[in-house]
């Protein structure tokens, strides 16, 4: 939301676009729609000019309304915009110190929607980064193209192989963790050929016999295999317990010293992971209860990474684990609005079949509460929020999951909270909050940006910046006069 009666607070960034439109409806506001529609939405401003500060002033539109008529008379014609995801409530004349602007605001298109492009020509596709609009790359139009199918990507059906792509190892320890999680199923007397195709791991080719699904050789395939459908496929796990060394541990995918699918990852992983994680055990009915809620979290939120993931992407899954934060990395955008991932209630899987797989041996969920559970259980144990971030060229999403409080400083030093500093220590982190949530659905941000969505004065603003910087919470970009901020992971 925009104040308006301040609009010279606001300079243009990868949501905001201003244009002045004084010569009827501007040509470049096609690239600006696709590009906003293709990335996380935005606003654009006609009758707008921006100064040489870049600061953005009114100026006053001869026949708004006459704007108006055109901007929807093009829109409305496919062979001008492939698709028009607005609604009247969208696009409006706005009085702004005496001047009258068009203001059109423009969500993040659905994902059967996407790439949202020009002239009947998907190369005419746009996406926002910072103050520009650039062409997507062939890459960003696929992967696009591939979100947008109803069709699950992992459901295709690899007609040029045979079932001998499958470590049968991890199949069997599968069915064996199964078993466990629902005793007397149906499917547990079937041999292993019916068992992977009611499990979705086979299906019937073209030729009318069997052969591995895309979830089935992700899931249980040898990594050799998965290269030759996949040729980007890389899963990474780093331990980074000692700073003078890149890696304590690592595990990665290529090595050939295991199977190198993500079911075998999954485990190798998480069982790394669970026992770094420092959480107080419980006691129930006598007995020691290791499994916490955080261990839960956990696995959700490995599980998430695994199943969100495209695996056609570029630079693969990477899981950093530190003292002190576990970063979860893997290619692909948000299919849904990533407010609306965080509040839950909403699932939209990239790969279906691997959900299923997980959730038959009790790891993930159904209901879209992934995330928020995520969310809550940092919150109960008093440690820093969870970031969530999104790139672009190449997509790619990073949760970051500090296992610390928030620590106050005192120039270099961290100082213990006295009570009478408890209401500044309360403020600052809710600053600093803020200031990660702004950043999760923003690229980066100038300082003045961050003091103005906060309130503070630059100076303070400074030392609290100062201090996420040193927590490897964000990290600077740029020259002082143009220097930004993003989320470090």
């Amino acid at each position: 939301m925009l104040d308006f009666s301040s609009l010279e607070k606001y300079k243009e960034n990868n949501r905001i676009e201003a244009k002045k439109a004084l010569g009827g409806l501007p040509h470049s506001i096609w690239e600006t729609y696709s590009a906003f529609a293709n990335t996380i939405g935005g606003v654009i401003l006609l009758g707008v000019e921006e100064y040489a500060d870049k600061t953005l002033h009114p100026i006053n539109i001869p026949d708004p309304d006459k704007l108006i008529k055109d901007f929807w008379d093009i829109i409305n014609n496919s062979q001008k915009v492939s698709a028009n995801i607005l609604s009247n409530k969208d696009v409006y004349v706005k009085d702004v110190d005496g001047n009258q602007i068009v203001v059109i605001n423009v969500p993040r298109a659905q994902r059967s929607d996407r790439p949202v492009y020009l002239d009947g020509n998907y190369i005419n596709s746009y996406r926002r980064n910072g103050e520009g609009d650039y062409k997507c790359t062939k890459e960003e139009i696929n992967a696009m193209i591939r979100d947008a199918s109803i069709k699950s990507q992992d459901m295709l059906v690899l007609n040029e192989m045979d079932l001998d792509v499958f470590d049968f190892e991890s199949v069997h320890s599968y069915r064996m963790r199964m078993k466990h999680s629902k005793p007397g199923h149906v499917w547990e007397t079937l041999e292993d050929e019916d068992f992977l195709l009611r499990l979705g791991a086979v299906g019937r080719g073209d030729d009318g016999k069997r052969h591995p699904t895309v979830a089935g050789l992700l899931m249980f395939g040898h990594e050799y295999e998965i290269v030759r459908e996949f040729p980007s496929y890389f899963l990474d796990y780093q331990e980074q317990y000692d700073d003078a060394t890149r890696w304590t541990d690592r595990i990665v995918s290529s090595s050939g010293e295991w199977s190198g699918n993500i079911y075998d990852f999954y485990f190798r992983v998480y069982n790394k992971i669970s026992q770094n994680i420092k959480v107080p055990f419980m006691i129930e009915n006598g007995i020691r209860v290791e499994d916490t809620s955080v261990h839960i979290a956990v696995r959700e939120a490995l599980a998430n990474c695994l199943i969100n993931s495209d695996y056609h992407g570029t630079r693969g899954i990477v899981i950093i684990n530190k003292p002190d934060e576990i970063t979860i990395s893997n290619p692909g955008g948000f299919r849904i609005e990533l407010e609306a991932a965080k509040s839950g209630g909403i699932s939209d899987p990239r790969n279906t079949v691997l959900m299923k797989m997980f959730t038959l041996i009790d790891i993930g969920e159904r209901a879209g509460s992934g995330i928020p559970n995520i969310y809550s259980v940092w919150n109960k144990q008093g440690w820093s929020a969870p970031a969530i971030s999104e790139e672009f060229d190449p997509e790619r999403i990073t949760l970051s999951l500090p296992l610390k409080k928030a620590a106050i400083k005192s120039g270099d030093k961290k100082a213990a909270i006295k009570s009478g500093d408890k209401k500044a220590a309360i403020k600052t982190l809710a600053h600093k909050q803020a200031i990660i949530e702004y950043l999760t659905t923003n690229a980066s941000a100038k300082s003045s940006e961050l003091a103005e969505l906060v309130g503070l004065k630059s100076s303070r603003l400074k030392e609290i910046l100062s201090e996420m910087i040193s927590d490897d919470i964000i990290v600077p970009e740029g020259n002082n006069k143009n220097r930004r901020y993003k989320l470090k992971y």
